[in-house]
């Protein structure tokens, strides 16, 4: 057992990480003392009543707190106790921009900053399996380098910046990972392949890791007691598209997951693997709407799509007054000409009943995708003879989301 000549280790944050870090460099004999911003049960490392007291003659701080905002906040409370002896070591994932400000804020004192966000889970931790990602003058990622190489292998990135940006890259990979794995599990379901063997042939795809990792509790649907939450992923997919727009449809698809209920914060992550195929109720059915793989029907940016294609399949523009926000317009080619409309112009084409070949007409969501208060939406229309593209762009106006504009595009077979 490693035991380093009577170093003092204060951990700030004990939640799942940080207790599991802290139980780790107990383990191997760092004496850690712990403080929690809320009140925490912890008996054993010793728990401080405050930041300041808890670093107090600290060879090494330990940072595991929830975001970049907690950290700053901490940091601010105990700057004072810091000496040009401590180095601060950051676990906590916060974005590229937030790690600078935390080390310069750090080193101002003096006192030493290493950014070292970490991959893996609290059972990564128990073993030493942790990635620990490191970014720092390089004299300062030495001097943290005994405490690190207890918790996993080391891997220096660059810069604070750097190290943070790395951890940010790795969870959206994660991300895409779950719902590619959620996808997939759909997918077999759709071909009727038995759940086990899908799990198994999925341990041996390019998922093979992550299924291999989450394969017991994906079989025995137990999403408690996370190693890692889905709240917290979200937070960190929010972040990530804060400087990478591309990752926006991931996080919105976590997020969707969370509102419509399918996962709740606390849960695993491994609970966004389930493949859930919702239920087309018999409002939808009865105006001929269905969804392509992956749009949920349960997305609150639906309702104004359904109400769309209800007034289409009644021809009653009535219904659009609950899709269309009173200032849309409609803009497409029309006979060969573009046609800009208010609503009045729009609504005028209707006749107030279904069209004589209703029964044969069907309509499809291609795509739905919001972030907050904006999103995007594409429906395909099957008219007759006549194929409608539709594309559609949403706001959220007082919890509600409505149609903002619509362009289209009719495609009529020869």
């Amino acid at each position: 057992m490693h035991t380093p000549p009577n170093p003092r280790v204060a951990v700030l944050g004990l939640g799942r990480m940080g207790s599991a870090i802290s139980r780790r460099l107990q383990e191997h004999g760092w004496s850690v003392t712990a403080w929690n911003r809320t009140a925490h049960p912890v008996v054993d490392p010793p728990l401080a009543a405050d930041p300041t007291t808890a670093i107090d003659s600290a060879d090494f701080v330990i940072l595991s707190l929830f975001d970049g905002p907690a950290c700053a906040e901490v940091l601010a409370n105990c700057r004072a106790a810091l000496s040009p002896g401590t180095v601060v070591v950051n676990t906590s994932t916060v974005g590229p921009d937030e790690a600078t400000a935390l080390s310069d804020e750090v080193t101002r004192t003096g006192a030493a900053y290493v950014h070292a966000p970490v991959l893996g889970s609290v059972s990564a931790v128990a073993t030493g399996a942790l990635a620990v990602l490191t970014g720092g003058r390089p004299a300062h990622v030495d001097r943290a380098e005994k405490l690190l190489s207890d918790l996993g292998e080391t891997v220096h990135i660059g810069s604070p910046a750097d190290a943070a940006a790395a951890k940010l890259v790795a969870n959206g990979t994660l991300g895409r990972s779950l719902l590619g794995v959620r996808d997939s599990r759909q997918h077999a379901s759709d071909l009727r392949l038995d759940e086990d063997q899908a799990l198994a042939v999925l341990e041996r795809s390019a998922h093979g890791r992550l299924v291999l990792a989450k394969r017991k509790r994906l079989a025995d649907r137990d999403f408690t007691d996370a190693d890692f939450a889905v709240g917290a992923l979200a937070k960190d997919l929010d972040l990530l598209t804060r400087h990478s727009p591309a990752a926006a449809n991931l996080a919105t698809d976590v997020h969707t997951a969370l509102t419509t209920g399918q996962v709740t914060e606390d849960d695993d992550i491994s609970a966004l693997c389930e493949h859930t195929t919702p239920a087309i109720d018999d409002g939808l059915t009865d105006i001929r709407l269905t969804t392509a793989p992956g749009v949920r029907t349960e997305a609150p940016a639906m309702a104004p799509l359904v109400a769309y294609a209800t007034g289409h399949a009644t021809g009653d523009p009535r219904h659009f007054e609950a899709a269309f926000l009173p200032t849309a317009h409609v803009e497409g080619l029309r006979d060969g000409q573009f046609v800009s409309w208010n609503l009045d112009e729009y609504y005028a084409i209707f006749t107030g009943r279904p069209a004589p070949d209703e029964p044969t007409r069907s309509r499809r969501v291609e795509h739905l995708s919001t972030v907050d208060t904006v999103g995007t939406a594409s429906m395909t229309l099957w008219h007759g003879p006549d194929t409608f593209t539709d594309v559609f762009v949403l706001v959220r106006v007082d919890d509600r989301w409505w149609i903002a504009n619509k362009a289209y595009q009719r495609r009529t077979a020869s």
